[in-house]
């Protein structure tokens, strides 16, 4: 079973087994919402299904919707109703992927899991490094969804989040670390292109989510990555930490990097700035 990455071989070798296997592509463009899914079109891993962030992974307006901002998490039967119309069943391998490389799958990674599915991993450096080393892509539509299908079998949880007043309520305590993986210039409040307010969380600890890859668009080794964790923590404990970004989707492969570094399954913060700088009350900061 993989739980976290999955290389460009062993996928090959994992497809070629004819065992249980259910692959996502999560291509997407924050900015042209469209791009996406041609981007998807162009070129996919025979099979994967679309997964659509703005459609499939997020509720944006459902009354339903567990947090706030730009990409709401819908709820977990919401979710799971879709899974259930994509074929997903509990003993299946799940491979999610994007043409990006690994900033936007890690997204419905960690859903499948707050869904209690543990069998799932990113494949590491995505769609690109997979043709790089000789894997095949179709182009098209791909598969759709059912019409109707019976829910995915929701279970226990195997991932923590806190909302918008859990984190306002330990501001400035040691029970909590803010790390915050949007770029620097945003997070010092210089730039902001797609929030109302500009800056950060008082607090957070700012570490871009685009630290965690090498060169070659894949996860840097895990060792490297434990030292520059525990470089930026300082001696905070690992377990305190609540990522966040800019809606709750690139803070993602800050948590998976964690864990590849061996200190654990952290906490994540759904809503991030996008809920939070719209949430009367709550303070803001810039850095200078």
């Amino acid at each position: 079973m993989y739980t976290t990455l999955i290389d460009a071989e062993k996928l090959r070798t994992l497809m070629a087994s004819e065992a249980p296997l259910k692959l996502y592509d999560c291509s997407v463009d924050l900015m042209d919402r469209a791009l996406g899914r041609a981007r998807y079109e162009q070129g996919h891993i025979p099979g994967a299904i679309h997964a659509d962030l703005e459609t499939d992974l997020s509720d944006k307006g459902g009354s339903d919707a567990v947090c706030g901002g730009r990409h709401p998490l819908p709820s977990r039967e919401r979710f799971a109703a879709w899974l259930g119309r994509t074929g997903l069943q509990p003993e299946m391998q799940v491979v999610v992927c994007e043409a990006q490389g690994s900033a936007f799958s890690a997204r419905l990674w960690w859903m499948l899991k707050w869904c209690g599915h543990e069998a799932v991993a990113v494949l590491d450096g995505g769609v690109k490094y997979w043709v790089e080393q000789g894997g095949a892509l179709e182009s098209g539509p791909g598969p759709t969804p059912a019409a109707q299908a019976a829910p995915y079998p929701l279970r226990e949880p195997r991932v923590t989040m806190l909302s918008g007043a859990q984190v306002a309520s330990q501001l400035g305590a040691t029970a909590q670390t803010l790390i915050d993986a949007r770029a620097a210039p945003r997070f010092r409040g210089e730039v902001e292109p797609l929030d109302p307010v500009a800056g950060h969380i008082p607090g957070a600890l700012n570490r871009p989510f685009s630290d965690n890859f090498g060169p070659d668009g894949r996860f840097k080794p895990a060792d490297l990555l434990r030292q520059e964790f525990e470089s930026l923590l300082c001696g905070r404990d690992p377990s305190t930490v609540v990522h966040q970004c800019g809606s709750g989707v690139t803070a993602l492969p800050n948590l998976l990097a964690m864990e590849l570094a061996g200190l654990g399954r952290t906490i994540l913060y759904p809503g991030s700035w996008s809920e939070w700088c719209r949430t009367p009350g709550n303070v803001m900061a810039r850095s200078s």
